[in-house]
């Protein structure tokens, strides 16, 4: 648990959460937002488009969140607290154990409340959990994950094969492998998987891929991904703006996000140096891009313009709103190429060929066909103080969105922003369509930073200029 002041007047850095309120529970959303006491300032009106005249003549200045203040804070770290307390006194409703649970990760205190929580619900004999409501399931199995594995991997074992649907499912197979991920533990999720009814189910498939992933690694087998500089120079559709938010395997360490122009250069600055912000890609709960408020999946996404959230904690900065396949109709996003039915043909003929092959890179294929949507680029109006000493701070994690920092004074305003210098970016030659990549370059310890890739990124650029 982390000791902190949450009172004191200093500039916050923030990060959390996708355009709607989507979390475990709704009543959870308005316990941690204030529901009831904080509005957006007019600049940050809810559904508002931008158009790039309009970003570039933004500045930060102009934006304001009351829960970015430290009164606004407060009270929203108040309210979860109390759902907390509530939750550990043992009776509490359903939607009172989500909302501790979903407080408990969120602000990464009242963890040993949280564990109680879980474990009380995993162990309820007289109301089993696959007994319960598909939502209760999942946050308890969600909470599990993020914060319980160890504890609960005991109580989950006897559970997975009596979870019907493929999400509870993948959930609790995830958290059986976050525990112990031996030869021993992946051959009991993989005997529990064949005797599934429903092994095509795309949440499904993708953990099947990460136990082969895993088995090879074990092995000594791990393949390599292709080269970043193919991905880099990819033509996706030429004249449209590309956001790379490249990534560590281990989405604890910070990423980065590059922007490509219409020109197919890199955009620099006003001294000439490459472009780049810190861009984090992780959710709440570490969960892998297939699952629903997991972390952003790997591969492309189509870019379909920009906006205003009606979620508090995304701020009032724009966001550039990226979708995955089936999410996008076909028309949106081959940008206008085509129309007609998803096929997994028509994701891979946007790559480069010797990326199609590279079964990571589907992630946000398969996170499409499971539902997953809203996962947007967007900034941040949460406290980032409950992660004091995690490898991502002052980043804060989401529900399966890319965040870039944003710093916020003691009552509120905007002082300095990196989305907003990232929307400008993407959007700086009139365009505000196009496509974004994820893309995990390796498994270093530490942050991606301009040095790692820098090489690359002017590299790709020489092969798009011949290839003209």
């Amino acid at each position: 648990m982390i000791s902190m002041e949450w009172g004191q007047a200093q500039p916050r850095r923030a990060a959390l959460g996708p355009r709607r309120a989507v979390v475990w529970v709704v009543g959870a959303a308005c316990l941690l937002a204030g529901c009831s006491s904080l509005t957006v300032a007019p600049l940050g009106t809810p559904g508002k488009r931008h158009t790039p005249a309009e970003i570039a003549g933004y500045q930060a200045a102009q934006f304001s969140s009351p829960l970015a203040s430290a009164a606004g804070a407060r009270e929203a770290r108040e309210k979860a607290m109390a759902a907390i307390a509530k939750a550990d006194a043992g009776g509490a409703d359903d939607d009172t154990v989500m909302e501790a649970l979903r407080a408990a990760a969120f602000y990464n205190t009242g963890l040993e409340a949280g564990r109680r929580i879980v474990r009380a619900q995993l162990a309820d004999t007289a109301r089993p959990l696959a007994q319960r409501p598909p939502e209760f399931q999942r946050a308890v199995l969600t909470a599990a994950h993020t914060f319980d594995a160890e504890g609960s991997a005991p109580l989950l074992l006897p559970l997975l094969d009596s979870l019907a649907t493929p999400r509870q499912f993948a959930i609790a197979a995830y958290t059986l492998l976050r525990a112990d991920p031996g030869p021993q533990q992946r051959q009991r999720v993989r005997s529990a998987l064949a005797r599934r009814s429903d092994p095509g189910e795309p949440r499904l498939v993708a953990l099947a891929l990460a136990l082969d992933r895993a088995d090879g690694a074990a092995a000594g087998a791990a393949a390599a991904p292709p080269p970043l500089q193919d991905l880099l120079a990819a033509p996706f559709k030429p004249g449209l703006p590309v956001l790379f938010s490249l990534q560590r395997r281990d989405r604890r360490q910070t990423g980065l996000a590059v922007v490509r122009d219409v020109d197919g250069r890199f955009v620099r600055d006003a001294q000439g140096s490459l472009f780049s912000v810190p861009h984090l890609a992780l959710a709440l709960s570490g969960l892998p891009g297939t699952v629903t408020l997991g972390n952003t999946p790997q591969g492309l996404f189509t870019v379909v313009g920009a906006g205003t959230a009606g979620n508090p904690w995304i701020g009032p900065t724009p966001f550039l709103e990226s979708k995955v396949p089936v999410e996008a109709s076909v028309a949106e996003f081959t940008q206008g190429d085509e129309t007609g039915p998803w096929t997994q043909a028509v994701y891979d003929q946007r790559l480069p060929a010797n990326w199609r092959g590279w079964a990571p890179f589907h992630e946000a294929w398969l996170a499409g066909l499971a539902g997953r949507d809203e996962m947007l680029a967007h900034g941040t109006a949460a406290d980032a103080r409950p992660y004091l000493g995690q490898p991502y701070f002052p980043g804060t994690p989401t529900d399966g969105c890319l965040t870039a920092q944003e710093f916020w004074s003691a009552d509120g305003r905007l002082q300095r922003s990196d989305q907003l210098a990232l929307v400008r970016a993407y959007t700086r030659s009139g365009v505000d369509h196009g496509y974004l990549v994820v893309v995990e370059i390796d498994d270093a310890a530490r942050p991606v930073v301009l040095e790692d890739v820098l090489e690359t990124m002017l590299a790709a650029e020489r092969q798009i200029s011949a290839r003209r």
